[in-house]
């Protein structure tokens, strides 16, 4: 059995059919193939993102992406690799292709130097479990939209040129933060893809929104208005100074509208502190995992398990 590189058309062709149903959601297979390879071959795909697979003879048994990103831990970078999409094909399941797969996969980022393994379970966290990965802290908030207070903003809907300043805003969010993940002009190109192509929110209408002041962005909240849930669905949230940290959560309530709640993955410290009184509970989906495969990553599970913090935004979902 060999672990080997898939080229993005080949897994298109042998892969995405059987994934489909799984992950492509109300999406087309057309759309599904299409966004998957604008990934691939868009900044961050091409230095940073693989598709793999395992394969006995030239069977192809098992497949995974594997994802490059930087998490900044103490103000030092550490090298982490993400997987997601770990799939086998029906009848190859029950033989242990995947745990094979994932723990050469593990073996060949730790010969690599990096210092942490993530992913982000939706089904049988044990399983990763008994590959090494610890699961930390991952869960979900609910609270009424009628219960935020309101407040006069100068509100506009994010466009294209205001990209830069919602990458200063993050970064001077995280400063604050002893650990994160950096993002880099290809990780952020890479999240906007992700948020065009409504790959997490297969429905409902975007509602990503900024907050100007003298001129300037100082805050901005990313989320989803889904009607038929009747909630706003919050995937990541910035701001600046005190006053744009106070406005969060009239933000959130102009983000909402007429929707009755807001919902979404808790938010990380240092701005889930910015929020009311919250409804929180244990996220069944998407749970995550993280394994050390240095020193430093070691001190980084150690740290982040003991703070009970969630460890990310929705935005670095893969």
């Amino acid at each position: 059995m060999r672990l080997r590189e898939i080229r993005p058309q080949l897994y298109a062709g042998a892969v995405l059919p059987l994934t489909a149903p799984l992950w492509a959601g109300p999406r087309s297979f057309d759309a599904y193939v299409a966004q998957t390879l604008e990934i691939a071959r868009g900044p961050y795909g091409r230095r940073y993102y693989r598709t793999l697979g395992l394969y006995d003879g030239a069977t192809l048994v098992a497949s995974f992406k594997r994802y490059e990103r930087t998490i900044r831990y103490q103000s030092e970078p550490l090298q982490a690799v993400g997987f997601g999409a770990v799939f086998t094909p029906e009848e190859y399941r029950g033989r242990g292709y995947a745990s094979v797969m994932l723990a050469t996969a593990l073996d060949a980022a730790r010969d690599d130097g990096h210092d942490v393994a993530f992913l982000f379970s939706d089904i049988r966290p044990q399983f990763y479990s008994a590959l090494g990965f610890t699961t930390l802290p991952s869960r979900r908030f609910l609270l009424r939209a009628d219960t935020l207070p309101s407040m006069r903003l100068q509100l506009s809907h994010l466009r294209d040129d205001d990209w830069r300043s919602v990458r200063r805003i993050y970064d001077r969010g995280e400063e604050n933060r002893r650990a994160g993940f950096a993002r880099s002009a290809a990780v952020w190109n890479w999240i906007a893809t992700k948020m065009r192509h409504r790959s997490e929110h297969p429905t409902g209408q975007p509602a990503n929104l900024v907050v100007r002041r003298g001129g300037r962005i100082v805050a901005y909240v990313f989320g989803v208005r889904a009607a038929r849930l009747d909630a706003y669905l919050l995937d990541e949230f910035g701001f600046t100074d005190s006053w744009s940290a106070a406005a969060i959560p009239a933000l959130l309530r102009a983000a909402a509208g007429d929707l009755q709640r807001v919902t979404g993955w808790l938010p990380p410290a240092g701005a889930r502190e910015v929020m009311p009184k919250l409804t929180v509970r244990r996220r069944n989906d998407a749970v995550f995992m993280m394994v050390p495969l240095s020193a430093a990553g070691q001190d980084l599970l150690r740290d982040a398990t003991a703070t009970g913090a969630d460890f990310c935004w929705a935005t670095d979902h893969i």
